[in-house]
């Protein structure tokens, strides 16, 4: 056998997934096409536009379908090479790892392209003329800013952009997990746009389609990905196809649950059988029960089948083409749900909080309505709910195989979830944004006090703890990528004080000082982020100053003292410039809803900023007391270590000190 004909063959193993993924990529644009052909009269019917055009009508469609492959792709081709095949020993990406890397690579840039194309096709759409009326990249680029959905595929090309020239020179394994959260990222500005973004109960709606799109990135891309592979014929397989299956189930339940709620928000249950729309949502749950029974089965015989022979990939394989499929009908099928409309909602009566916020408020907050009005959050309370669950069963595996784990941390922690319950689901955040004092309220809880308590409760540690540790053959886990990041060169950047110091702080008076806060507030993703960056900042910052787990740079306890002295004033001063703002930030949109008993929108700020300059207080004594009691530890354990020095030697240093006093002693009588 010649070398050119043993080249052959492994070049032609490397280049065995592309078809397939290409495959899927015209399946979805195909179906979504012809779909949504046949609503096309309807659309234009209740949106009163004139028609584009085919090439509109049919394009659209199926370059958003075939967009929507390439960025699940770019999302499961990150996810491989970081999480479901390990890299080298020196942390560079072996084979497998940098092949997925490199489907990455490709993905986002043609996610890119789709994304540049569809925002000409959306002003087409939208104006009702032809695309080539829109083929000036720069009248595009200009004109894409007065329009709501054209501007989020602008903000999605620029992020898909950025993804793929970032992800051209990495070899390292430490970028690919930043690489793939930035690609999930790539898919926010859609979930934040659409049916879900308007009309009644649309927070609802849009955090059910945040959950439901990253499911399905993960679910959708993991499997591509995974096929891919296995066509390759590559290493690891029966530990990626493992991995993965324990993420595809979790996919499959968030998925189940998110769709859901997001069609019993857009759709009456008496419209599923007599509406194009319902007909669409019983074809997508469809599709959701075969992929789920598709997944049931690889579990069964595909996972099964590598862990008795880890040559056998003929039934992973097999299964996996035919979810591949049902994947890229799917895809179709929900790009046109998109563009059909829904039912006219059964209530026409919409107050306008209602369609501002997503739903009615009953008056003015009172206790009652503060503590019993609650409206779950589907992004933040299940996150305060899974946190929980998480930490009760670390701590089980630890007390399990009889280690102990401290009391008032695990109340700590369990205390600061109920925080971020209340503070996003409860009365507090039903009026967050309808009122900048109710506002105010939840920005101090979320910055300021759960914070706090879930740094308190020690996560890291007790995640140290309670995963299993790889062995020495045995490919890095989850354990040995937390220590990855504990050591990776972006957590000693942000744990430096400064750093940390500077994202709690200037965000106050970045965000409410700068006219941002003015330009987001009727925006349900800003509030979103808000609240996001004041958990995460708030996070960060009482981490480097009372964090029980270590950190890349610790500090002494006189260095975090004088840190807290320094910031917490700040946030009082915050508080003061508010109170005597004569300016009503937010003023336009707080009026727009129309509250007869929310008037007085002055005072209501001053309120907020009143709450602003008082907030500090408690935290400060919580902080002060930690401080204190850390400090107190350190030097028992500083004593302790002394003492055990000192029975192993026989106090060798204690006996040389009294040595050295006995000499002095002497030398002092023999000069008298």
């Amino acid at each position: 056998m010649t070398s050119a004909s043993r080249v052959a063959p492994d070049r032609v193993r490397r280049r065995a997934g592309w078809p397939v993924l290409y495959g899927v990529g015209v399946l979805a644009a195909v179906t979504a096409a012809a779909l949504s052909a046949l609503s096309v009269a309807e659309s234009l019917t209740a949106t009163g536009l004139p028609d584009p055009g085919p090439v509109t009508n049919y394009g659209l469609p199926a370059v958003r379908a075939a967009g929507e492959i390439a960025a699940v792709t770019a999302v499961g081709s990150f996810l491989f090479a970081a999480f479901l095949v390990p890299p080298q020993k020196n942390q560079v990406l072996d084979a497998d790892g940098y092949r997925a890397l490199r489907v990455g690579t490709v993905a986002s840039g043609i996610w890119a392209v789709c994304a540049m194309l569809m925002v000409a096709l959306t002003v087409s759409d939208v104006s009702g003329q032809p695309l080539a009326a829109h083929l000036n990249p720069l009248e595009i680029w200009s004109v894409a800013g007065l329009v709501d959905v054209a501007g989020a595929w602008r903000w999605t090309a620029v992020f898909a952009v950025v993804v793929t020239l970032a992800s051209i020179p990495v070899l390292r394994w430490s970028w690919t997990p930043v690489l793939w959260a930035a690609s999930l990222a790539t898919l926010l500005p859609l979930a934040l746009t659409g049916h879900s973004s308007s009309g009644g109960a649309h927070d609802l709606a849009t955090n059910s389609l945040v959950i439901h799109l990253i499911a399905g990135a993960l679910w959708a891309g993991g499997l591509l990905a995974l096929l891919v592979h296995a066509l390759r014929g590559g290493g690891h397989a029966d530990l990626a196809a493992r991995r993965f299956s324990a993420v595809a189930l979790w996919c499959f339940v968030a998925m189940a649950l998110s769709g859901v709620v997001n069609a019993l928000t857009r759709i009456a249950l008496v419209d599923l059988l007599t509406s194009r729309y319902g007909w669409l949502v019983l074809a997508k749950v469809t599709a959701l029960v075969a992929l789920g029974f598709l997944g049931w089965a690889q579990r069964r015989r595909g996972v099964a089948a590598l862990r008795k022979d880890a040559g056998d990939r003929a039934a992973l394989v097999r299964l996996a083409l035919v979810e591949a499929v049902v994947f890229g009908l799917t895809f179709g099928v929900a790009v046109a749900l998109g563009r059909t409309p829904p039912p006219p909602p059964r209530d026409l009566d919409l107050s306008v909080p209602a369609v501002e916020i997503g739903y009615d408020l009953a008056g003015p907050p009172t206790l009652g309505r503060v503590l019993f009005d609650w409206r779950f959050d589907l992004l933040f309370g299940t996150a305060a709910l899974v946190l929980a669950g998480g930490y009760l069963l670390g701590v089980r595996r630890l007390r399990r195989r009889g280690d102990a784990w401290p009391t008032g941390r695990l109340v700590a922690w369990l205390l600061g979830c109920l925080v971020l319950l209340a503070a996003t689901s409860s009365g507090i955040g039903r009026y967050m944004p309808a009122m900048f004092s109710m506002h105010m309220v939840g920005h101090m809880l979320l910055s300021m006090l759960a914070p706090i308590l879930l740094v308190l409760g020690a996560p890291v540690t007790l995640a140290l703890r309670a995963l299993p540790a790889a062995g020495r053959d045995e490919p890095p886990g989850p354990r040995e990528w937390l220590l990855a990041a504990l050591h990776s060169r972006v957590s000693r950047v942000l744990t430096n004080p400064f750093v940390a110091t500077a994202l709690f702080v200037v965000g106050f008076y970045g965000l409410y000082f700068s006219g941002l806060f003015d330009a987001v507030v009727d925006s349900h993703g800003a509030h979103l982020a808000m609240n996001l960056h004041f958990l995460l900042s708030g996070y960060l910052f009482y981490w480097v100053v009372i964090g029980v787990d270590p950190t890349p740079r610790p500090i002494p306890p006189l260095a975090k003292l004088g840190v807290v002295f320094a910031s917490l004033p700040l946030h009082a001063f915050f508080g003061v410039v508010l109170m005597g703002m004569s300016t009503v930030l937010g003023a336009d949109f707080y009026r727009s809803l129309k509250l007869d008993w929310h008037t007085d929108l002055l005072g209501d700020q001053k309120l907020g900023g009143g709450i602003a300059w008082a907030a500090g207080e408690v935290p400060l004594v919580i902080v002060l007391v930690a401080l204190f009691v850390q400090w107190r530890r350190s030097d028992q354990r500083t004593a302790t270590r002394l003492d055990r020095a000192a029975e192993r030697d026989d106090d060798a240093d204690l006996a040389a000190y009294n040595a050295m006093l006995a000499e002095m002693a002497r030398r002092d009588r023999a000069g008298n």
